[in-house]
């Protein structure tokens, strides 16, 4: 459906994708994966034809696509980002947005957008203002928005990120039903690989700007290379004794440790919390947030812009900051920190793999 032959892309001094030639398949649900920075989003711009390659060409059945048929291309493809956009107005106005641009009359407008408000569990909220939705609830509508627009190729950026139990399960049964019912193309990114084998047909690993490698998930995961195992091996990655108590799951990971999760799971487990998910700070700070660790940065590691910090709360936690808000705190070795994240940034881990 779509080939990207020697693609790269330049903001300034730096390049965000290198040589890259890839085929996304008509039909297949298409994962990309990678760390924070490794290009995931620049690559779905330019699948979305948001963003120009600076060299290289991109090919939409077998036509390569340039500026005089840009717009043409467009048309046929919609894009869901990561931080979920919306206008001013009810649900219904919302997603009949892009509809109405379009020309298409009223009564296959109201079809549309009824048809994709059932899907992702919003149809009981269409007079509701969307900027009085919930985080998870806005996310699911811009995903209604895509879908009422029944593009060939859907473009989803970390479409699983950040979300409440919830509306975790409406977008992953969406896409699901979507790979299963439809034809429509799906490629979506994400950092992690919690989802990724019940998703996708197929995967790519992208570091660094370039495709390291793709095939099958399971069987790239099955068997990793150097390269994916670096990748698999995320830090903050615990295992131990679950329990559930109204619905939260307390995880006993170790020396006087206990992580709650928003998911209802007994027994042994092993979960992942991001480095960019904890909050850091000099005192108790007031939130909702279930999981508050007191302890003292035992490792400091200058990226630049971006600090990444090791902090011993009885078990070690990374932690990312920016250099500025690690200036400003007045951090160093041996400082003593408390660290806060809530329990939906508590990611399952369900890879559990057995060759036999």
């Amino acid at each position: 459906m779509i080939e990207l032959r020697g693609v790269s892309k330049r903001y300034g001094d730096v390049e965000a994708l290198r040589d890259v030639s890839l085929e996304v398949r008509r039909g297949e649900i298409l994962t990309i994966v990678g760390p924070n920075g490794s290009g995931k989003t620049t690559l779905l711009k330019i699948l979305a034809a948001l963003e120009r390659p600076t060299r290289g060409e991109v090919y939409f059945d077998g036509v390569r696509i340039d500026e005089a048929n840009t717009a043409q291309f467009r048309r046929r493809s919609t894009m869901v980002f990561q931080r979920a956009v919306v206008l001013r107005g009810s649900v219904h106005d919302n997603v009949a947005y892009g509809l109405r641009l379009l020309g298409l009359p009223r009564v296959e407008v109201d079809r549309r957008v009824g048809e994709a408000l059932e899907v992702v569990g919003l149809s009981g909220l269409k007079t509701r203002s969307a900027r009085r939705l919930s985080g998870g609830e806005q996310q699911r509508l811009s995903l209604a928005r895509a879908l009422a627009l029944e593009c060939e190729l859907l473009l989803l950026d970390e479409p699983t990120a950040d979300l409440d139990p919830e509306s975790l399960s409406v977008v992953k049964e969406t896409i699901s039903r979507l790979g299963k019912e439809t034809e429509t193309t799906i490629v979506m990114a994400t950092h992690n690989l919690i989802h990724v084998e019940e998703l996708s047909d197929r995967l790519v690993l992208l570091d660094r700007g370039k495709v390291v490698e793709a095939g099958r998930p399971r069987a790239l995961l099955l068997a990793p290379s150097k390269e994916m195992a670096r990748f698999a091996r995320s830090e903050n990655v615990f295992t131990g004794a679950s329990r559930t108590i109204e619905g939260i799951s307390h995880i006993d990971i170790g020396s006087g440790v206990e992580v709650k999760a928003a998911f209802s799971r007994s027994g042994r487990v092993s979960v992942h919390v991001r480095p960019e998910d904890i909050i850091l700070s000099r005192g108790w700070v007031e939130s909702s947030a279930r999981n508050e660790f007191k302890g003292r940065i035992v490792a400091v590691e200058d990226l630049g812009p971006i600090v990444r910090l090791k902090v011993d709360v009885g078990r070690v936690f990374t932690v990312q900051i920016t250099g500025r808000s690690f200036a400003e705190m007045g951090l160093n070795l041996g400082s003593e920190i408390y660290l806060t994240f809530k329990a939906s940034a508590v990611q399952l881990i369900q890879r559990t793999y057995n060759a036999g």
